[in-house]
């Protein structure tokens, strides 16, 4: 039994991943379970938000306010997405392409203009990187993505019946549920409710432990948006395998940005760690359901990545 806990707490993440899909096909393909299904489902999704929230108000909770700021790597690895995000929407203006190809190209520009994920503050701290950093970059992604979508979404489907202050104010109102209320709750505790505040940060890894709870959930609705994509088997591979390049490429620069600043594993997480279930609510919002496949994926590749990192950094800290 110890064995099982140890290789839990080793491998937290692709066990949760290994959970959740394995769970979403129980559910989905055993007949007597289908009403059970039906009544958690909804279930999960109302408190799904409030357990993030928990998870990043125990982040918070370690954070010193202070010492929150903009710094360079900041603002390089914005203008990249700034940059790459016009590229994709310029090349699918300029071509006109239609049908899948379409759904290809968006699907790639949801892995883009998606702001770092909130849990990368909580990835991060378990690299060892600075939590003040990831935090401040956090809140300045989802900020920039709040401009982004309602700038380029009408501009490459100008059938959206949507104003740049709705889709702003829309998204905004998401940022502060998940970042804003859980900092000031935080922020709280830490100054006025000391002994509470000693208690939560007394419990090692804890935001981690939940993350991997929440990643559960997360996986077994990636499964489902898959499962459902309503195309191809080979259609599917093909934006699982244009998003792991993606994935790769952001983590990539953003580390190589990063080591200029010393600040490789918080600029690589902020760039390739990416809010995929805000992505995934774009899509639906804004494009298509199938769009919503390359996030969906988007998620199992970054974690990959994710449990290698920690794979590596709890390796090099027993040497």
């Amino acid at each position: 039994m110890r064995g099982i806990i140890q290789f839990l707490k080793d491998w937290t993440l692709p066990s949760a991943i290994v959970t959740g899909t394995v769970l979403y096909l129980i559910f989905a393909n055993v007949p007597v379970l289908d009403g059970a299904a039906r009544f958690f489902n909804p279930i999960f999704d109302t408190i799904f938000p409030f357990f993030m929230g928990m998870i990043l108000f125990t982040t918070f909770c370690r954070v010193d306010f202070h010492k929150m700021r903009p710094t360079a790597w900041h603002w390089i690895i914005t203008v990249f997405q700034v940059v790459i995000t016009a590229a994709i929407a310029a090349f699918i203006i300029m071509s006109g392409i239609t049908g899948d190809n379409l759904v290809i190209a968006e699907s790639l520009l949801t892995c883009v203009i998606a702001p770092g994920a909130a849990a990368a503050a909580v990835v991060t701290a378990k690299l060892g990187g600075n939590l003040e950093s990831m935090t401040t970059y956090t809140f300045v992604s989802n900020f920039i993505t709040a401009l982004l979508v309602p700038t380029v979404f009408p501009l490459i489907d100008n059938t959206l019946d949507i104003s740049f202050m709705q889709a702003f104010l829309a998204i905004l109102h998401k940022v502060c549920l998940v970042l804003v209320v859980p900092m000031a709750g935080a922020y709280i505790v830490k100054h006025y409710m000391r002994g509470l505040h000693r208690r939560i940060i007394s419990i090692e890894d804890l935001s981690f432990y939940m993350w991997g709870i929440s990643l559960s959930i997360v996986t077994g609705s990636t499964v489902k948006y898959i499962a459902h994509a309503g195309t191809t088997v080979s259609f599917v591979m093909i934006i699982a395998a244009i998003s792991l390049v993606m994935c790769l490429v952001q983590f990539a620069i953003g580390r190589y940005v990063g080591h200029f600043f010393g600040a490789t594993v918080e600029s690589g997480q902020g760039l390739g760690q990416k809010n995929t279930a805000f992505a995934v609510w774009i899509a639906y919002t804004y494009l298509t359901p199938l769009c919503a496949v390359g996030p969906g994926c988007y998620i199992l590749w970054q974690n990959a990545i994710n449990s290698l990192e920690i794979w590596h950094h709890r390796k090099k800290a027993s040497l």
